[in-house]
């Protein structure tokens, strides 16, 4: 079957390492769209961060943020789906990891663009200094509305928030990771994405329900698209749900190793070697078959 659908994660995957698209990868998906290819963002950044990107490459399909706990358009900024975490579970979350001296993330405002809310993070915990100021930097002149600090998460904590995320070294965030799924079990869902390379993990806590691969599946159902005809690539653990559901699952060369382990997924190069392009070139520019069109 040809591909009619496919899901791409951005960090690692879509954008090279300075957080760019390159033309290469560009290219293929105009050349892919062309052939009637519809193409979703999947990721575990928020909306806001990751909604440039679906714009610049003027992508119709609603952009999965979140992990799945979010999907959205990006033009319209209509909410197709939400899943928001649970209070009682956010709140126990975070009990939990500060009890463990993580840096919590808070993401809120599922029915606007979102925004980002901390109330204090580690002096030494430079990754997460990096990140908070790269989400302010992005946005140019709506860097405050992006990023908000508050005296208590605690206080600020009395609604459903779209999900709740700790980040550090690895191996105090895996350890964290472990205590979590003791004390929370299944009232909530945990995705790790780890950069070994970096020694930075970030935890991101969501709806039990909530994953990439239940945001991918309901958007092939939307679209018409049959499981066997969706193309997902990505480099993570938690692309692994995304993965498994594709018909077509494709890891990076730069994905976390464990990746390249599982049986039945392809592997194509890394994001700084158009890996994405190369995917594109091979499951679908030169297939035989065309995805013919998708009523929207």
């Amino acid at each position: 079957m040809p591909i009619r659908l496919l899901a791409l994660d951005l960090d690692g995957t879509l954008l090279n390492s300075r957080g760019q698209v390159s033309e290469r990868n560009r290219n293929a998906l105009k050349q892919a769209r062309e052939r009637g290819v519809r193409v979703a963002i999947v990721t575990g950044r928020r909306f806001r961060d990751a909604r440039p990107t679906a714009l610049e490459l003027g992508l119709d399909v609603p952009v999965i943020a979140h992990n799945g706990a979010l999907t959205k358009h990006a033009r319209t900024l209509e909410t197709v789906a939400v899943l928001p975490l649970p209070l009682i579970a956010a709140r126990s979350a975070l009990e939990v990891g500060r009890a463990a001296g993580a840096d919590a993330l808070l993401s809120d405002d599922h029915e606007g663009l979102g925004v980002l809310v901390y109330d204090h993070l580690s002096g030494d915990n430079q990754a997460v200094h990096l990140y908070v100021n790269w989400a302010r930097r992005i946005h140019g002149e709506n860097g405050e509305e992006a990023v908000r600090q508050v005296a208590s998460l605690e206080e600020f904590l009395d609604h459903e928030p779209v999900h709740l995320a700790f980040s550090g070294g690895c191996a105090k965030m895996k350890a964290l990771e472990n205590v979590l799924i003791e004390e929370l079990g299944t009232t909530v869902k945990i995705f790790s994405t780890t950069y070994r390379n970096k020694d930075f993990t970030l935890l991101d806590i969501v709806h039990p329900k909530a994953s990439k691969g239940v945001g991918v599946a309901a958007a092939a159902a939307e679209l018409g698209v049959l499981r066997e005809e969706v193309m997902a690539v990505g480099d993570n653990l938690n692309d692994l749900e995304m993965l498994h559901y594709a018909g077509t699952g494709v890891v990076m060369e730069n994905a976390e190793a464990s990746l390249h382990e599982i049986e039945g997924l392809y592997a194509t190069g890394t994001n700084d070697e158009d890996g994405v392009a190369l995917a594109i070139e091979r499951f679908i520019l030169h297939s035989t078959e065309t995805a013919g069109t998708i009523n929207s």
